[in-house]
């Protein structure tokens, strides 16, 4: 049986994959409304291509110190990068 802690830790796994997806499509987006090629991007930031490659792709996260450069390479405000207002309509229903 599961107890109330056990929901909760599900429901923050499932906000958790969600951020982490939505945040590399932006990436992406970002990016191509830009044209920029991945190597043009992590030239920018001063990371390996296979570096950037793989926050595009979700299977790792910047730091924060490379949020801060993603937003000045693309020269966005931070809800811009993680549309903080348009979070609450994907909202998990559990």
């Amino acid at each position: 049986m599961k107890t109330y802690l056990d929901h909760l830790n599900e429901l923050r796994e499932e906000r958790i994959e969600f951020m982490k997806d939505f945040f590399s499509k932006r990436l992406k987006e970002l990016r191509e409304e830009r044209k920029y090629s991945q190597k043009t991007v992590a030239n920018k930031l001063g990371c390996a291509v296979s570096t950037y490659a793989n926050w595009e792709q979700g299977r790792t996260e910047p730091s924060i110190y490379d949020i801060y450069n993603i937003m000045w390479v693309y020269e966005i405000e931070p809800n811009e990068l993680f549309y903080i207002e348009g979070v609450s309509k994907y909202k998990i229903n559990n």
